[in-house]
């Protein structure tokens, strides 16, 4: 058993081995010790000799907690099952891995959550790129990059660069990460840090998957999927996936039966950092989906809904047209309040058909899967009634892709129970009148009643004891029941099998046989019921394109249905979506905190972004009045206007974006050695590099995190860089009111600030955001709401006067040349010194050269000596100091 086990573990390299051992599964070694940790399995051993073998292991029919449990923890986990009935087997059970389970490969929809994708994602570097990483080089660095959530078979590639790669996978998140053995890259660590999985060189080689691409696709080449000729890297990453799915999870391949470019250029840029200041589908504190964006909009009614609404969200749209379609389909749907009624109703009666279809293919569907999938299309023929009703394009589309599939579903229906049970080995399935064997087989394994009553009667009639009868037990079958006042009437081929109190059991040879026949009966109508499932399974597999197909329609379809209910529901509009790069936004709303905070309490506010109104906008006022929400505000609206939904505001126009950059809130990364500023200003760095005049930036307290000379300074700069470098739409929120000065100079920036009310030494937030700048932070107010401590508010009032008193003034800008020229800033003024105070008091018109010449002496002698120069008083008045 041993060395089965060594052999089992051998062949699945680092993966944790779960061995199938009768009705348990058991680890042994290292992976015992590590289960006893993590899974808090009670430790033992398989030898109490010299060198006891660690060992640990739970009953079969707890796998898939214990699975979820491993994989959770970002461990591959490898499953050796008992490929032969112990019954029947001859010597030891043979045994094989017959999967091997790691995040990045999972179909099992008990170990997924249902509303989110679950990528496993493959790199492939360029010589380049791993020289790069070693040494600076000339040649552009470019990744491969090849994607598959195997639950659902959706498979893309690209090719991309090191830093949008960055933007890449913030979107996917992915489970798991395949590099080459001898890769230099490393994915950035983050909250979610994927499983590292590292692969052979040979398995990503070009030559190998192309083979491999045009053998599972059954295609000569490579062209039809619209991959350009220079995408080698991304071909070889979708070779190195299809060459891993190979080694791990065979079965699955026959659900992957597309490979598709993904094209950057038609989706919006946004990178990681804004990912995560924006709170798109995770909060920044407890990196969870509640209180996020997506949680929040989220209105779907099926899985599929949530997961296809999540990848719009995640993929904003960058073509007009695309854009469009998707809000002409909403517009129609919040138009039209029965037809959407009625569709989401027939929704919630549709099951994961994505996810079920992985199940059949990898061949661990169920009955209850099959049973789901028949209910599913039983509400096909109405959902594509309602469906050609509506009139836009997407609703016209989604009418003629719908595939009723009517023959596998009055298959389905009339052969499978509204109630099947999980196992298909169990049987108990299959509907009466399906199949006549069964039938006959079923109406023998219930005892044949009428077998019985004429057995029953004819012994009773032979024997002369009408009193007899014939029983049945679990423990003892079949038997002939007699009082023992009757029992001596028994003929001899009655053969005492139980004695009772007042009775005795006998079996005869025909009842025996009769029992035999039972229990073959019950066997082979279990039997026949599994060969008639899969048939069944089969028969699905068949059409798994076009029910795949069907699945992609209802996700978007459902999705659509949420946007609109969303719209109807939140009072939400449709955004006018332009070319050219402008954001007017009418008394908007923060799509979060209008739906969390209570009803009407949440401030609109509009935002108006363009060549007239200002293109920046500088945004100050104290903290808590609301400068960060409104900034995050804006751009969630416009993300969420080119992911096609309604937005929350009075009225919207909103020009194509390329790119959304948002550098909020404060964080450090120590395991990369970055302390908080240090990663604003390399994120700040990466907005200044990469935005385009197309791009929307939004910008809170840039330069805090360093001295307020140093601060104020690196503002200045990068609002002067945005403005005559950029010249992107910017929200700009800061505390330093040297900044609002910018106006002056710069002709399209706007000054705005967040209104307060003073009261009584109290404020009052308005949350209003106004024309003009402000001229206090309050943070002492705001110290004191927040529960500092008397003593330290009251003192630091102190210390704000004596330093508002001896306040230098303000920025001035002096600039040699501007538009082109080196910019020469001065922040302060200096403070007055003596020798300029007396050279201010001389009169010019009294002093003779002479003189002259021997006050300039004395005065270079003061400042050679360090001497504190003190105005002197007049002596005459032909050399006159006043």
């Amino acid at each position: 058993m041993m060395q089965q086990y060594e052999q089992a573990k051998a062949a699945c390299g680092d993966a944790i081995l779960l061995f199938r051992m009768g009705d348990f599964y058991e680890l042994f070694h290292d992976d015992a010790r590590l289960a006893s940790q993590r899974l808090g399995l009670t430790l033992t051993s398989r030898d109490k000799g010299a060198n006891p073998i660690p060992m640990a292991g739970f009953p079969h029919h707890q796998l898939d907690g214990y699975l979820a449990r491993l994989i959770q923890q970002g461990f591959r986990v490898a499953v050796c099952e008992q490929v032969e009935d112990p019954a029947t087997a001859r010597g030891l059970v043979r045994r094989e891995v017959t999967r091997v389970v790691s995040p990045g490969t999972i179909t099992d929809h008990e170990l997924l959550d249902p509303r989110e994708s679950n990528f496993l994602l493959a790199i492939v570097e360029s010589r380049e790129c791993r020289l790069s990483n070693k040494a600076n080089s000339a040649e552009p660095a470019t990744l491969g990059l090849a994607w598959i959530d195997i639950s659902t078979g959706a498979f893309q590639a690209c090719q991309t660069t090191p830093a949008a790669f960055e933007d890449l996978l913030a979107r996917l998140s992915p489970s798991e990460v395949l590099l080459t053995e001898n890769s230099s890259f490393e994915p950035p660590q983050s909250n979610r840090a994927p499983l590292v999985t590292r692969q052979a060189e040979w398995a990503s080689s070009e030559k190998h998957a192309l083979d491999l691409l045009t053998r599972h696709f059954g295609i000569a080449s490579l062209d039809g999927l619209g991959f350009e000729p220079d995408c080698r890297l991304a071909i070889r990453a979708a070779g190195a996936i299809l060459q891993y799915l190979t080694e791990n999870q065979p079965a699955v391949l026959d659900f992957v039966d597309h490979l598709t470019p993904f094209l950057q250029e038609t989706t919006m840029g946004i990178d990681e950092a804004t990912w995560r200041s924006l709170e798109i589908t995770r909060t920044i504190r407890h990196n969870r989906r509640e209180g996020s964006l997506f949680d929040v909009i989220d209105r779907t009614v099926t899985s599929m809904g949530s997961r296809q609404l999540g990848e719009w969200l995640s993929r904003p749209l960058t073509c007009l047209d695309s854009i469009d379609q998707r809000l002409d389909a909403v517009e129609e749907l919040t138009g039209h309040s029965d037809t959407r009624a009625a569709v989401r109703k027939s929704l919630k009666n549709i099951h994961d058909v994505q996810r079920l279809l992985a199940r059949v293919a990898t061949g661990r569907s169920t009955p209850r899967d099959l049973s789901s999938i028949a209910r599913t299309l039983a509400e096909l023929p109405g959902l594509r009634k309602l469906v050609g009703a509506l009139a836009s394009c997407l609703a016209v589309q989604m009418h003629a892709d719908l595939d009723l599939c009517e023959p596998l579903r009055e298959r389905l229906e009339s052969t499978l129970r509204d109630d099947c049970p999980l196992s298909a080995r169990e049987g108990g399935f299959v509907v009466a009148g399906c199949n006549r064997e069964l039938d006959e087989l079923r109406e023998l394994a219930r005892g044949g009643k009428q077998w019985i009553a004429r057995y029953q009667t004819k012994i009773a009639a032979d024997t002369g004891i009408s009193t007899l009868k014939v029983g049945f037990n679990k423990v003892f079958g079949y038997y002939v029941e007699v009082t023992h006042q009757h029992r001596d009437k028994l003929p001899d081929h009655f053969i005492r099998k139980q004695t009772l109190k007042n009775a005795e059991r006998f079996i005869t040879p025909e009842l025996k046989e009769y029992e035999e026949r039972v229990v073959s009966a019950e066997q082979g109508a279990v039997e026949l019921e599994y060969r008639i499932f899969c048939e069944l399974r089969d028969a699905v597999s068949v059409m798994l394109p076009r029910l795949k197909g069907n699945a992609r329609v209802v996700a978007q379809l459902d999705a659509l249905a949420a946007m609109a209910e969303l719209a109807v529901a939140e009072r939400y509009i449709r955004p006018r979506m332009v070319a050219d790069p402008v954001t007017h936004i009418e008394e908007g709303r923060h799509p979060v905190l209008d739906v969390t905070q209570p009803l009407g309490s949440f401030v609109p506010n509009s935002t108006s972004l363009d060549e007239e109104s200002g293109v920046i906008h500088l945004i100050t006022g104290p903290n808590m009045a609301g400068k960060s929400t409104y900034i995050r505000q804006a751009a969630l609206i416009v993300l969420m206007a080119h992911a096609g939904s309604f937005v929350p505001a009075k009225s919207s126009t909103i020009g194509i974006t390329d790119r959304l950059f948002a550098r909020v809130g404060a964080s450090d990364e120590l395991s990369r050695g970055q302390s908080t500023f240090m990663v604003e200003m390399t994120e700040t760095a990466r907005i200044l590099n990469t935005a385009t005049p197309r791009s929307l930036v939004i910008l809170d307290e840039i330069g805090r995190g360093t001295s307020t000379y140093d601060g104020v300074s690196l503002a200045w700069a990068i609002v002067e860089y945005l403005h005559d470098r950029v010249g992107c739409r910017t929200l700009f929120a800061t505390h330093y009111h040297e900044l609002t000065q910018l106006a002056e100079t710069l002709p399209r920036l706007a000054n705005f600030n967040v209104a307060v009310k003073e009261w009584n030494d109290e404020i009052v937030f308005l949350h209003k955001i106004t024309p003009g700048a402000a001229d206090r932070s309050y943070g002492i107010h705001v110290a004191r709401l927040a529960g500092v401590p008397g003593w330290v508010n009251r003192r630091a009032s102190t210390i704000l006067e004596q330093l508002e008193g001896k306040r230098p003034s303000r920025p001035e800008l002096r600039s040699a040349a501007r538009g082109g020229g080196e910019i020469q800033l001065t922040l302060f003024d200096a403070p007055p010194h003596p020798l300029i105070e007396k050279i201010r008091r001389l009169d010019t018109n009294h002093v003779t050269p002479m003189h002259a010449l021997e006050l300039l002496q004395r005065w270079r002698d003061e400042l050679d000596d360090g001497d504190e120069l003190v105005p002197e008083r007049a002596t005459s008045s032909t050399s006159q100091e006043t």
